[in-house]
């Protein structure tokens, strides 16, 4: 399986920040907000990788994370034109997939805790797997309305009435197929290529499967400055109080054995002097 990052966009709302550069490089406390979404793609196993962002910004990503070697992983960069929603990603990168499922992740989408539900989706995939996640406020969101039987029956976009308290995160899972049902796809009222459409495709053809996040799973949304500070102030607490790091990409690749202790060590002989590789040379004395 290979994970797909969304990194497009403007970032309007959280413009003048966002003028000059794209939102998923802005920093989620002491790293950049991109780290967290590829580590919660490494932590469920998958290892190859397509970064796509704007034609503006593609560079700045090629520049910070390179191929992805330092990591044990394999990145591949494409550019999204113009910003004409989610399922746009499965039509500008059909051509890096020869008949294989994809997982794909929004850039500004946080995971904290244990990733089980993920792994579970991935394992037991076989057409479209989506995430059901319990918030105070369903009308910001897409949600996915169940039965009596807990069966999902309905996926409703940003609900003006309350129909369902599980907002669906922005991490999905499709077969292969998904790549023939968006260029199906008719743009919304807005213009975009809706997701939610795609999620409705598999639902009617009833092969939908949805898992409920239970408690103990942190999801953060960091579309707007007030999220934004509160994922900041999120991950700083838990890092303070733990004395580990969050996303720390370098440490995940130990962990999960994607790269030896002398590969990585040579990558983060070449960081400069900072606290984040200060811990990075923690991390290493731990794996001697």
């Amino acid at each position: 399986m290979k994970g797909i990052v969304l990194a497009g966009g403007k970032g309007t709302r959280l413009y003048p920040s966002t003028n000059v550069i794209s939102k998923q490089l802005l920093p989620i406390f002491d790293k950049p907000m991109i780290y967290y979404p590829i580590s919660t793609l490494m932590l469920a196993g998958i290892r190859d990788m397509i970064i796509i962002s704007t034609p503006e910004d593609i560079h700045n990503y090629q520049k910070l994370l390179l191929d992805g070697s330092q990591w044990g992983l394999s990145f591949s960069y494409v550019t999204q034109p113009k910003p004409e929603g989610i399922a746009q990603a499965f039509i500008i990168t059909s051509h890096l997939f020869k008949n294989e499922s994809v997982c794909l992740i929004l850039g500004d989408n946080l995971f904290y805790g244990r990733l089980d539900f993920l792994k579970k989706g991935i394992a037991e995939n076989q057409s479209a797997t989506v995430f059901a996640y319990e918030v105070e406020n369903p009308e910001d969101y897409g949600v996915v309305v169940f039965d009596k039987q807990n069966k999902p029956i309905e996926i409703i976009e940003k609900p003006k009435n309350f129909v369902s308290k599980y907002a669906i995160p922005g991490l999905y899972i499709f077969d292969s197929s998904v790549f023939d049902f968006a260029l199906e796809l008719k743009p919304s009222a807005r213009g975009e290529l809706e997701i939610t459409d795609l999620q409705r495709k598999y639902l009617a053809m009833g092969e939908l499967n949805v898992i409920k996040i239970g408690r103990g799973i942190a999801w953060l949304d960091t579309g707007n400055p007030s999220s934004m500070l509160d994922a900041s102030m999120f991950i700083r607490a838990i890092e303070q109080r733990q004395g580990r790091k969050i996303a720390c990409l370098e440490e995940i690749a130990l962990i999960m054995g994607y790269v030896s202790i002398n590969e990585i060590s040579k990558w983060i002989e070449k960081m400069p002097s900072s606290n984040y590789k200060n811990y990075c040379l923690k991390i290493i004395e731990e794996f001697k």
